[in-house]
């Protein structure tokens, strides 16, 4: 039986949109059947991860855990989650089902640490900057990680909040500011560590793609490695047991 990938979304719906869509332009096939199976389990009333961690909100994790499970009752062979913020509950997630796990923010990181770039800004939740996940990692391995200032980081939030509400204008607008001012301070290397950004931000990436790493695409790019990889382990035991039947 071929792997199955299990996506846990709905944080939010459109990022999770993003994420299928990308799996489905990222993998070779030319035809229906060559496609990876996937159970995507979107429930967007989890808990908002920022207002968890910044405003001691409830806690998004128990929601998470029972949405894993439903996964892993389901029969997928992997899990990915296209949210950065809740990778804060990364390592329990990780300990709560007994299948892989692919983290997004290793994801973007290793695609940063092989191109050996030196120095990254990171357009994020304000969640994910105070809980550093990018940075420890970034740290590690030598590669100074750019944080925006208060009034730049507060104009992030919003042009989320405002992409989340439906207003697509206004989020486009604002994040582009956003980035012209760190542009104006000679970064010119960014990393879209919120799933939305990507989608906020999806007109001037695709024109100057070099600027611009996406941590879905980076953990779809994974995911699909990591699906062909356990496709040709799964062919090559199957080979040899019918080998060793003759």
């Amino acid at each position: 039986m071929k792997k199955i990938l299990g996506m846990l979304g709905g944080m939010g719906p459109g990022a999770t949109a993003d994420a299928f869509a990308k799996l489905i332009a990222n993998t070779k096939a030319s035809r229906d059947q060559e496609h990876i199976p996937i159970i995507i389990v979107s429930i967007p009333d989890i808990p908002d991860r920022t207002e968890s961690l910044i405003y001691d909100g409830p806690s998004p994790l128990p929601a998470m855990i029972e949405s894993l499970r439903i996964l892993e009752s389901a029969g997928v062979s992997c899990i990915i989650m296209p949210c950065n913020t809740a990778h804060y509950w990364y390592e329990e997630l990780k300990k709560s089902v007994s299948i892989p796990f692919i983290s997004i923010i290793d994801s973007a990181c290793n695609k940063i640490i092989k191109e050996n770039i030196k120095s990254v800004a990171l357009l994020a939740t304000t969640a994910t900057i105070e809980a550093g996940l990018y940075q420890h990692k970034l740290a590690e391995n030598n590669i100074k990680c750019l944080i925006p200032d208060d009034i730049e980081q507060y104009k992030i939030m919003k042009s989320i909040i405002a992409y989340k509400a439906g207003d697509f204008h206004s989020a486009q607008e604002i994040m582009l500011s956003c980035v012209s001012k760190l542009e104006e301070k000679g970064i010119n290397k960014f990393v879209m560590g919120c799933t939305e950004i990507p989608l906020i931000l999806k007109n001037i990436s695709r024109q100057y793609p070099e600027k611009f790493i996406d941590a879905t695409d980076e953990l779809i790019k994974e995911t699909i490695n990591w699906y062909q990889f356990a496709d040709y382990s799964q062919q090559q035991e199957i080979n040899e047991v019918l080998i060793s039947s003759y």
